[in-house]
């Protein structure tokens, strides 16, 4: 005949006891993930700093292009 199943009795998360050393590495990875979060955070803002200067160059060299044809056009193919 079939044999009942055994129910597997594990002890709750609760009642062990807290390791140090468990404690201690979690708390340094931690602090660690502070700190990457705060450099990537940095990096961002350079990162943004740096693409709203492309964007202005870019609208600059857009605008003097823009100034260039305009000038050509009113110059009537003569070179000043």
């Amino acid at each position: 005949m079939a044999t009942p199943r055994r129910r597997i009795i594990r002890p709750s998360a609760g009642s062990q006891t807290p390791d140090p050393a468990r404690q201690r590495r979690l708390h340094k990875l931690r602090s660690r993930l502070e700190g990457e979060r705060a450099a990537i955070d940095r990096w961002w803002k350079r990162l943004r700093r740096a693409l709203n200067a492309v964007e202005k160059h870019q609208r600059s060299a857009k605008n003097l292009e823009r100034q260039i044809a305009q000038h050509g056009e009113s110059a009537n193919g003569q070179d000043h």
